[in-house]
């Protein structure tokens, strides 16, 4: 075999096999760069891709690399964790307010497993056990179509860190814009679980129960307006989800209170660009969750209408 030969890079595509692993790579890739370009964090795609086994762990670095490096020229900065560690919880907290700023961890574990977690989400923290020694690598770039300076980008990683070992740091106000809507301390109090179905007004306290309740997750709006075509898309979702989970409800908040009637959204008309709507799941057996709010967040996008397709009165085979 002539070095020529040996030595092609495009090898991986002279078989079938290897063609098709590889369109599946890129299929999967570009999927990931319309989340990113949304807003969507990607390392809550791509662990919800990987529970699904749509993708495979050794997938996991190219993807973060073709994506955040190169195509969307993220910032990045590494560091080997020394000593102890802050409350993770509590920087999980404070990141989730720096709503201009997309933001992925990548851990190394001591056995070369990598692992992605979404830096605003308590419970991705909860899954790490964190040592001495470890790889960190942060990612941070513009979220979704925010404009944030270079500047800024670098000194929210340095920020991020402090607050790893237990720093007070709030943050500077370019991180965060103000003329979002931001619910997320009123959506973080403690709720009773609560039964699902009935039609009370607009937004009124829940029924206690005996339900468990998740925690409150948080869907940014990035299409213009959530208008009417929004409304029905995350219907179509929320009775997919509840038709696949039997005795699961989903519970939609916005600024603190229970909205029943998710028309309500809609009518109001101040729901705009930014602006976070919160939902939770109410059942004895809660499934799927990462995967609800993926497709809450494409409703809740300029991407909705792939949710209105099928004949009139179907249930969308979702989960």
């Amino acid at each position: 075999m002539t070095g020529t030969i040996r030595d092609n890079k495009l090898n991986l595509l002279s078989s079938r096999a290897g063609f098709n692993l590889a369109l599946g790579h890129f299929k999967m890739a570009l999927g990931f760069s319309d989340d990113v370009s949304e807003g969507y964090n990607l390392a809550d795609a791509i662990n919800e891709s990987l529970g699904n086994r749509e993708i495979d762990e050794n997938q996991v670095l190219p993807i973060v690399n073709i994506l955040l490096v190169d195509k969307f020229a993220f910032s990045f900065k590494s560091h080997n964790i020394k000593g102890s560690l802050g409350d993770v919880s509590k920087t999980a907290d404070v990141v989730a307010g720096w709503n201009k700023i997309h933001m992925v961890l990548a851990v190394w574990e001591s056995d070369g497993k990598i692992n992605l977690i979404n830096p605003a989400d308590r419970e991705q923290w909860n899954n790490l056990t964190l040592s001495e020694g470890e790889l960190l690598v942060l990612y941070a770039g513009p979220s979704g179509k925010s404009d944030i300076a270079a500047s800024d980008l670098e000194s929210c990683m340095e920020d991020f860190f402090k607050l790893l070992y237990g720093a007070n740091i709030k943050g500077k106000k370019s991180y965060t814009d103000t003329s979002r809507v931001n619910s997320s301390a009123k959506a973080q109090e403690t709720v009773p679980a609560v039964s699902g179905g009935s039609e009370v007004s607009d937004a009124q306290p829940a029924p206690v129960t005996g339900k468990r309740i998740s925690t409150k997750y948080g869907i940014t709006v990035t299409n213009e307006l959530f208008h009417n075509g929004n409304v029905e898309a995350w219907k179509k979702v929320i009775e997919s989800y509840k038709v696949a989970h039997p005795g699961c409800d989903v519970l939609i908040w916005y600024e603190g209170e229970r909205i029943n009637d998710i028309n309500a959204l809609f009518k109001w008309g101040k729901v705009k660009r930014g602006c976070p709507i919160m939902f939770s799941v109410a059942g004895e057996d809660i499934k799927n969750v990462a995967k609800l709010k993926k497709y809450l967040f494409e409703g809740a996008s300029s991407r909705f209408e792939a949710f209105l397709n099928g004949p009139v009165g179907a249930v969308l085979d979702l989960f």
